[in-house]
């Protein structure tokens, strides 16, 4: 999933750059396993968006941390600090639950590959039980 991205010195990068990187890995992620069964693209956004919201994320981390290492709990922590201003429609608590998570997610795909495809495993069946 990593391609060849040129290296990136990840201590220089903010968690708020680590969940944005985050954020897009884990949508295309969801995007391309909800492909299957064929679906009109309005229910394909239906359900990505469902999937990728800041409650959905918030869900799925709870699920995954007692399967975290310590370093990638401080990521988590890391995110969940610093994750800037808060949208109206969601809780603090819950924005910055998925923030850590999207922080976290960003650093695997920089960091190591064969990690983010455990973490992303869990993480279907998570998404995938719930429709």
């Amino acid at each position: 999933m990593t391609g060849d991205a040129p290296s990136i010195d990840i201590k220089r990068l903010s968690p708020a750059a680590l969940a944005y990187l985050g954020d897009a890995v884990y949508e295309l992620h969801v995007r391309r396993s909800l492909l299957i069964p064929p679906q009109r693209l309005q229910a394909y956004h239906r359900a990505v968006v469902a999937c990728v919201q800041a409650e959905a994320q918030a869900k799925t981390l709870a699920s995954i941390a007692p399967t975290l290492s310590d370093a990638e709990q401080a990521i988590v922590q890391r995110g969940r600090n610093n994750c800037g201003s808060i949208p109206r429609r969601v809780s603090p608590e819950i924005y910055r639950a998925a923030s850590g998570f999207e922080a976290l997610l960003g650093y695997l795909y920089l960091q190591d590959g064969d990690r983010l495809q455990e973490i992303l495993q869990v993480c279907d069946t998570s998404f995938l039980r719930d429709d």
